[in-house]
């Protein structure tokens, strides 16, 4: 691979002269790999991030970091990255803030790979993450994403004993769900994708671009797996960090508890609609099949009906009970326990 190229062949008073070479080559492989990187006052853990990607067994064709605003060092470390990174590294810089979602978008829109790859400033990749998916990508013509699993660390990248896919409960029935082309099944009843592990074809930009005011990983991944089929790579490829601020990180246990129904279902059932728009609008140029719509428009009843239930218990027993017996409760929730967690909290 790239590295072991400068490494073997160049001595250090080389390296400037190296890079120079291969930032002619845009493409090195049979598929040009964009990496979409959004930072924010991303200082403290931004550098080791960087490394991971030049250490990267299968190096990205280019870089794109679009910038929050920052207000501390994260434009100096970047800045200073670009000038030795063995690939072109283009640095978006926002006016003001946008939010984490405004942020990838930019960075998204600015890719010119086949493959974009999401990327958080304080994760650290495992060296073989780019090679092996896109490798699933070169296998599988017919994924639109794939994503993978990852390690749960701390602030200090020490292994906490769980991953990705065992806090958000994605199961290996699910996960034979979505290697059978069927991802909406499951992104509609939990988002199971983590952005961070997400890559994605360049060819379903204009699909998921602009994105409504959501999380950008539970959208991107619903609208690609309405029509096309999702990749999953079974293997921790990113140490995911928790650090005490991160803006989304692992869910809490209890965590709404003191939540309404409408704070808890509401975000869920705007993506949903706005989903559904967004697919019937470019229908023409992204088909997606009657059956994916009916999903949709079903999930879109649970939602509204989840989202409505009153406060008094022994008001939602009606409700929940016709979700119960329209079955829905099992194709869009947990079934029986989720019915009687709606019941009981």
């Amino acid at each position: 691979m790239l590295s072991e190229f400068i490494r073997k062949n160049y001595e250090e008073s080389r390296i400037e002269e190296a890079c120079a070479i291969l930032k002619k080559d845009f493409s090195v492989g049979d598929l040009s790999i964009s990496i979409a990187l959004a930072s924010y006052n991303g200082e403290r853990y931004l550098g080791e991030q960087l490394g991971s990607i030049v250490r990267q067994s299968r190096l990205p064709d280019e870089l794109v970091i679009s910038d929050d605003a920052s207000v501390d060092a994260t434009a100096a470390i970047i800045y200073e990255f670009a000038r030795h990174a063995p690939f072109p590294v283009r640095f978006l810089r926002n006016s003001e803030r946008l939010g984490s979602t405004r942020n990838f978008e930019n960075a998204i829109r600015a890719c010119r790979g086949d493959i974009i790859f999401l990327c958080d400033q304080d994760d650290v990749w495992y060296p073989d993450k780019v090679a092996l998916t896109e490798q699933h990508f070169l296998d599988n013509r017919n994924a639109g994403a794939v994503f993978t699993d990852g390690d749960v660390v701390d602030e200090n990248l020490h292994l906490s004993g769980l991953r990705l896919w065992q806090i958000f409960k994605f199961h290996p029935q699910e996960q034979m769900q979505i290697s059978a082309c069927n991802a909406l099944g499951v992104l509609l009843k939990h988002p199971v994708v983590t952005g961070a592990t997400l890559a994605f074809r360049t060819t379903y930009r204009d699909l998921i671009l602009p994105m409504p005011d959501t999380w950008h990983d539970a959208w991107i991944a619903l609208l690609i797996g309405a029509v096309s089929c999702l990749d999953i790579l079974p293997l921790p490829l990113i140490a995911y960090r928790q650090h005490g601020t991160n803006q989304l990180g692992i869910p809490r246990r209890d965590g709404n508890r003191a939540r309404t129904f409408a704070a808890i279902f509401g975000p869920q059932l705007y993506r949903c609609d706005m989903a559904r728009a967004r697919l019937l609008a470019l229908r023409n140029r992204f088909p997606v099949s009657e059956d994916k719509l009916r999903d949709l428009d079903e999930a879109l009843i649970f939602l509204c009906a989840r989202s409505a239930l009153p406060s008094a218990r022994w008001r939602r027993l009606p409700v929940a009970l016709h979700e119960l017996a329209a079955w829905r409760y099992h194709r869009y929730a947990n079934g029986f326990k989720s019915f009687r967690k709606d019941l009981l909290r």
